[in-house]
């Protein structure tokens, strides 16, 4: 690199790092709930996981990869539109189709790239005379992303405060609408208002998309709504799906760049994911989600979702019972600007049907000693 370019990265560097906001990647040694950090062998257990069944570590869903990288190989050599697709990609799209209750699927190589799909197909389609997105001031940055890829106008809503979006899309009444919202909330583990978000659409003629990447036990998704999911969560695999109406994945087919530009999802871990989801919908899926329902409410009695925050205020604060926790073999991650706004720094405990009462026991007392309140 140049010199110029070598101060620029170096300046912005220190600046992370006198903000206290500087990261580093920390490798484990497996993706169970109980495993080891490999630079320095010390056993954890994970609750910074959102593999919330369990399911990335399933016999059957590993046997499946296994078998797919025999029949297929270990990539799809192609966009789907070239060479890319294989009878599993179909075979995965229309059990992602059943499983929704949508008419169709389209598989995307990540939820984030799903989004940046689906957004901007639809608002080019609603070019003329113009869309106006109306995004919750929470959503996930793949949502805030593929908004700004768009370049179409965007109106952000106070979060699940449907009188403000109501005033908001009374000022463009005559432009097409599109309602963003995430099902569950990544950072604060709580739930949008999405039957009532329905009726409000219904009433302005606006297209609700829901994002269900972390509604492992809800909220249903209503009927009218297009839904952007991902495979790497509830199924505990790597993907993205949009499910909706036939012409709107025929749209995407035709017109999402994240789609159309890209190598198709490797077969084995759309296999995977396709022996994931036929666990969920068995009576062994519904074992697994009432353990992680039990599970959640042995920490928080009632939470609607496996994401518990424990809000601490300052960086600091955040950092320091973080570090306190994984000193006693418990890792939890401090969630710290720019993924929440400065003062709200938190712990984010993401519970797991992998996780054992006994885990759960140890991080509640750990947290009583440290003086922090679950």
């Amino acid at each position: 690199m140049s010199d110029r370019w070598q101060e620029l990265i170096a300046q912005r560097n220190a600046a992370t790092h006198a903000a206290g906001r500087w990261r580093s990647i920390r490798t484990l040694d497996s993706g169970h709930a109980v495993t080891a950090i490999r630079s320095t062998g010390q056993a954890v257990v994970s609750f910074s996981s959102n593999d919330y069944l369990g399911l990335s570590q399933h016999q059957r869903v590993v046997q499946a990869a296994q078998l797919a990288l025999g029949d297929y190989g270990a990539g799809s050599g192609s966009a789907r539109l070239i060479v890319g697709s294989r009878a599993i990609h179909d075979q995965m799209e229309a059990a992602l189709a059943v499983w929704t209750e949508r008419e169709s699927a389209l598989l995307f190589p990540t939820g984030f790239q799903a989004n940046m799909g689906v957004i901007g197909a639809l608002t080019t389609a609603a070019s003329s005379p113009g869309c106006v997105v109306y995004s919750d001031e929470l959503n996930h940055a793949s949502i805030i992303d593929g908004i700004r890829a768009a370049r179409s106008q965007v109106q952000v809503y106070r979060h699940n405060d449907l009188d403000h979006l109501a005033s908001l899309m009374a000022e463009h009444p005559d432009s097409p609408a599109l309602v963003v919202t995430d099902a569950v909330f990544s950072m604060d583990g709580d739930l949008a208002p999405l039957a009532d978000l329905e009726q409000l659409c219904k009433a302005t003629d606006a297209l609700l998309l829901v994002d269900t990447a972390h509604a492992v036990l809800g909220p249903p998704t209503p009927k009218s709504a297009v839904i952007v999911g991902t495979l790497s969560k509830t199924l505990g695999a790597v993907g993205g799906f949009l499910a909706a109406d036939q012409s709107l994945v025929d749209l995407c087919i035709n017109t999402a760049r994240s789609f159309i530009f890209t190598t198709a999802n490797a077969p084995a871990e759309v296999a995977a994911a396709h022996a994931a989801l036929q666990i969920l919908c068995s009576a062994e899926g519904a074992e697994l989600r009432a353990k992680l329902r039990s599970n959640i409410d042995q920490l928080r009695p009632g939470h609607p979702s496996p994401i518990l925050p424990v809000l601490l205020g300052s960086e600091e604060h955040a950092m320091e019972i973080s570090h306190a926790l994984l000193a006693r073999g418990l890792l939890v991650p401090a969630i710290r600007p720019p993924t929440v706004a400065p003062g709200t720094c938190r712990l984010r405990i993401a519970v797991s049907a992998a996780h054992e009462r006994s885990d759960l026991a140890r991080l509640t007392a750990a947290l009583t000693e440290l003086g922090v309140e679950i």
